[in-house]
């Protein structure tokens, strides 16, 4: 197997991309300005279009970072590489009144290839962890007589360099592991300014400034009986410090106090999920995740003690194509649907996030490459409470897959 130019090329795109992944913001809701922020799921925009389902998911097409066992999936010949994009409209509601944004990022960069026959693959890419950005100022005075603008402002996000690497150990048992580099800043802003002279603004900061690293391991089971193919999954992640520097600023007048210190941990993470395939055209899966955010500290306490709840996300989805070899192009796309109900995990948002998404796989004629497009519909929050986020996002991007490693005859 020899390396040539193209997947220098592919490689170097990697490595050069990966500053316009991290530096995108890619929310404004007010709905991050909690802990880490939003956190993002890591789940390939294929199955995204499934309600988000990854765990029990193996597929020879598709890179899967969230579950690295599924690697060796992919052919013993075969160079995938995965971008995607997206663009969101977003109608927010919060103490500030209802409002509309837009938003538009590089969501993620992957490559995967294998390295010894379909017994050890490996992936590579560029993924975000957390995102905050939001915005939020209120006008109201004392007794009429005070006149004063609150305000809430966030920036910044977690984002993370993953490798992985995944071993089948029989013909229907394997394993995997990631290592993640996450790295990046988040700022909490919140500001009191008075209108009268003679008042003067404090500022409170809250800056995190993040360099760790976490792993993920992965075990799947699968089997096919003819045109009937199983697949059950299992993600683990331990409870692991977040190696950062955080600190507090406080400024009244021209004087600054600032707080350094506190614990972080990365929460510890499991998960199930089951697929069943038919004949290549029928796919159903199941998940179920967990992040134990309430036990993971956060400024030194457990996050119990700070807000934090533990995270449960349960997610279905399907996919149908008529015909894998079928000679009419629209034998061949796949139609994809899926639902996520997910737990907020900061208590102050009791409700539920509610996900619904539609999706379609467009195979190009001359190549092994895909162009999906995901369209999601996610409701979080709600007025009653204060802070309510309706939002739609698109999402398209391009899996590649060529065969990069076979002998040629002379």
């Amino acid at each position: 197997m020899k390396w040539n130019t193209k997947k220098s090329v592919i490689i170097a795109l990697l490595v050069i991309s990966a500053p316009a992944v991290l530096a995108q913001n890619q929310t404004s809701s007010p709905m991050s300005a909690f802990a880490y922020g939003d956190l993002n799921d890591n789940t390939p925009n294929t199955y995204r279009a499934m309600g988000g389902v990854s765990v029990g998911m193996r597929n020879n097409k598709v890179i899967n970072p969230a579950q690295p066992a599924s690697y060796t999936s992919c052919d013993s010949l075969t160079f995938m590489f995965d971008i995607a994009a997206s663009a969101m409209w977003s109608r927010y509601s919060d103490a500030a009144g209802m409002r509309n944004r837009a938003n538009g990022n590089l969501e993620y960069i992957s490559l995967q290839f294998p390295l010894y026959k379909r017994y050890i693959a490996f992936s590579a890419g560029v993924l975000p962890y957390s995102s905050v950005g939001y915005d939020i100022s209120v006008s109201d005075s004392i007794n009429s007589d005070y006149h004063f603008t609150k305000s809430y402002t966030g920036t910044g996000g977690i984002s993370e360099v993953y490798g992985g690497l995944g071993f089948n150990l029989w013909n229907w048992v394997a394993v995997g592991a990631n290592i993640y580099y996450m790295f990046g800043d988040i700022e909490h802003t919140r500001s009191l300014t008075f209108s009268e002279a003679g008042l003067h603004t404090t500022i409170q900061d809250q800056i995190m400034e993040v360099s760790s690293l976490r792993f993920r391991y992965g075990l799947q089971l699968f089997h096919t009986f003819g045109d009937h193919s199983f697949t059950l999954g299992g993600i683990f992640e331990n409870k692991m410090k977040l190696h950062s520097d955080y600190y507090e600023l406080e400024t009244a007048e021209t004087d600054t106090v600032e707080v350094y210190g506190g614990l972080f941990q990365t929460p510890m993470v499991y998960g199930a999920g089951l697929s069943y395939n038919w004949a290549n055209r029928l796919t159903l899966a199941l998940d179920f995740q967990r992040q134990c955010m309430s036990s993971a500290l956060y400024g030194g306490l457990e996050g119990r003690y700070t807000g934090l709840q533990d995270r449960n996300r349960y997610a279905f989805g399907m996919e149908y194509r008529h015909n894998p070899a079928g000679r009419r192009y629209v034998d061949r796309v796949m139609w994809r649907c899926g639902l996520t109900v997910a737990d907020e995990y900061h208590v102050t948002i009791p409700d539920k996030a509610y996900t619904a998404s539609v999706g379609v796989g467009f195979p190009l004629r001359t190549a092994g490459t895909v162009i999906n497009t995901t369209l999601e519909y996610q409701h979080r929050g709600s007025r009653a409470i204060g802070l309510e986020d309706n939002s739609l996002r698109l999402v398209i991007n391009a899996a590649v897959a060529e065969n990069w490693f076979f002998k040629r005859k002379l």
